[in-house]
């Protein structure tokens, strides 16, 4: 079967890395619990940084259905979106990810889930990002490197 030129060439759909490292993390902190955050501030903390990346979320892929362009990473682009969240951002939806990891390693006080969020903003950016990057840059050439000068990749 060959392969569809008209997409990213990523590693893995996102939401299965964001859950994989989720459940790697809650893994190791059944053998090694680890807590970093007084008892008091992590429900609150973890809640805030969680609704914060639901609504960078939504906000996200209503922009995206908006530019009708797919959410789907192995489905192909149609519009560079530029509007909304992605006049600051590049990559919302992978932030947005990021930060509801971060909430959730807050709100399980572990230190074991907290120190995956390193790799998986790694694995996010040369696996995902960086492929879609390059995926963009050929389909739609200065329109996308304008963008890209304007707007940073994460924040």
């Amino acid at each position: 079967m060959q392969e569809d030129p008209d997409r990213p060439d990523v590693i893995a759909r996102p939401p299965l890395i964001l859950v994989a490292t989720i459940a790697l993390g809650l893994v190791l902190n059944f053998f090694w619990p680890t807590r970093f955050l007084p008892p008091a501030i992590v429900t609150p903390l973890g809640v805030l940084i969680i609704l914060f990346a639901i609504a960078l979320g939504i906000s996200a892929v209503e922009e995206m259905l908006a530019a009708n362009t797919a959410l789907e990473v192995r489905k192909p682009s149609t519009e560079i979106v530029t509007s909304g969240v992605f006049q600051r951002s590049r990559n919302p939806i992978y932030l947005g990810m990021l930060l509801l990891y971060t909430g959730i390693a807050i709100l399980a006080n572990s230190l074991c889930i907290l120190v995956l969020v390193l790799p998986f903003a790694i694995i996010l950016q040369k696996g995902v990002i960086e492929p879609e990057e390059a995926y963009l840059e050929q389909k739609f050439g200065d329109k996308y490197l304008r963008y890209k000068a304007k707007v940073r990749r994460w924040i």
